[in-house]
C-alpha cells in the first residue's frame, strides 16, 4: 500500500493544481469505499475553495471553508489530475471538478477513504487524534522509540509500524529501515539499545527521504499525480527479493511472516 513517501508525493504533486481553486463540481460514481463517501460531500465542498493540501501520516488532508477533506489512498488508490472530460474506468469512484480539470480517486480494490471532517481542527478527527510523531520532522529520534519500547515484547519491526508511536512507516519501509541499521526484525523491541534506536531513526528517516527522491515506489497500483512511476524499489536492500543475495555480503535474503506481513532480512547483516 502506499506508504509516507508516495502519499507525501501525492501530497506535492496535487497541490498546484489545486490550491487556492474552486471546486466546480463532485461526482461520485461508487461510493462504497472502506466507509461510505457521506451522501451530503457534493453539496458540503461544491463551490468552496481549497485553501490548503496537507499531509498528516497516510492521510491527505484537504481545507476548506467550514471544514476538511480527508483521503485515504488505502491499499491501491492512487490520485490523478484529469482533464474534467476524461472518461472514467471502472475504479475511478469519485471526481472533485476544477473547471476544466479533475482531482480523480482510483482505488480498484476500495480500502480508500473520502470523509469529511467539520470545523477548523481536523486533528481532532478520531483517525488522525491519536498519531505519533511524523518521522520526517525534528520532533522523531531514538528516544522515541526507545521511551515507547519498554517493556514491550512485540519485535521492533512492529514497534517501527505501530503508527501511534511513528506514523507512515509501513511494510516496505520498516524493512528497508531495519536493513540500513543492522538491526534483526524479530528483535524484542524492549531489547534494543537506545544507541540501536538512534541509528534506527536515523536511518528510517534516510530511507524515508531516498525514496523521495527516488519518487516513491511504484508497486501494484501506485502512481504520481501525473501517471507517472516512482522507482525506489530498483533500490531495495531487502524487500521482496527472498532468496537474491544481499548487496552487501551476498548472502541469500530471508523471508518470514510477522504479524500478518511478509519480513525480510539479511541473516548476516542483521542482528
Amino acid at each position: 500500500m502506499p506508504e509516507l513517501p508516495e502519499v507525501e508525493i501525492t501530497c506535492r504533486g496535487i497541490a498546484p493544481a489545486i490550491t487556492k481553486r474552486k471546486v466546480t463540481g463532485v461526482v461520485v460514481r461508487n461510493p462504497r469505499l472502506r466507509w461510505p463517501i457521506p451522501r451530503r460531500l457534493p453539496a458540503l465542498i461544491a463551490g468552496k475553495t481549497i485553501r490548503s493540501v496537507q499531509r498528516r501520516a497516510k492521510y491527505l488532508l484537504l481545507e476548506a471553508a467550514g471544514g476538511w477533506l480527508i483521503l485515504h489512498l488505502g491499499m491501491s488508490g492512487s490520485l490523478r489530475i484529469v482533464k474534467s472530460d476524461e472518461p472514467a474506468g471502472v475504479h475511478d469512484h469519485i471526481d472533485l471538478q476544477f473547471g476544466s480539470h479533475a482531482l480523480r480517486l482510483r482505488d480498484p480494490r476500495r480500502f480508500g477513504a473520502v470523509l469529511w471532517h467539520a470545523g477548523t481542527n481536523v486533528l481532532s478527527h478520531p483517525l488522525l487524534a491519536h498519531l505519533g510523531v511524523e518521522p520526517l520532522e525534528t520532533a522523531f529520534s531514538g528516544n522515541v522509540l526507545y521511551a515507547a519500547a519498554r517493556n514491550r515484547r512485540s519485535s521492533v519491526k512492529q514497534l517501527l509500524m505501530d503508527h501511534t508511536v511513528v506514523v507512515g512507516v509501513g511494510n516496505i519501509y520498516a524493512n528497508e529501515s531495519l536493513f540500513r541499521a543492522g538491526i534483526r526484525p524479530a528483535t524484542q523491541a524492549g531489547r534494543v539499545s537506545a544507541a540501536r534506536y538512534d541509528r534506527l531513526a536515523t536511518e528510517v528517516r534516510a530511507t524515508l527521504e531516498a525514496a523521495l527522491k527516488a519518487g516513491g515506489s511504484s508497486l501494484r497500483d501506485f502512481v504520481h499525480s501525473d501517471g507517472s512511476s516512482g522507482y525506489f524499489q530498483q533500490q531495495y536492500f531487502v524487500y521482496g527479493r527472498t532468496g537474491e543475495p544481499c548487496r552487501v555480503c551476498g548472502g541469500p535474503i530471508r523471508v518470514s511472516r510477522m504479524g500478518q506481513r511478509s519480513t525480510f532480512h539479511c541473516p548476516t547483516c542483521q542482528r
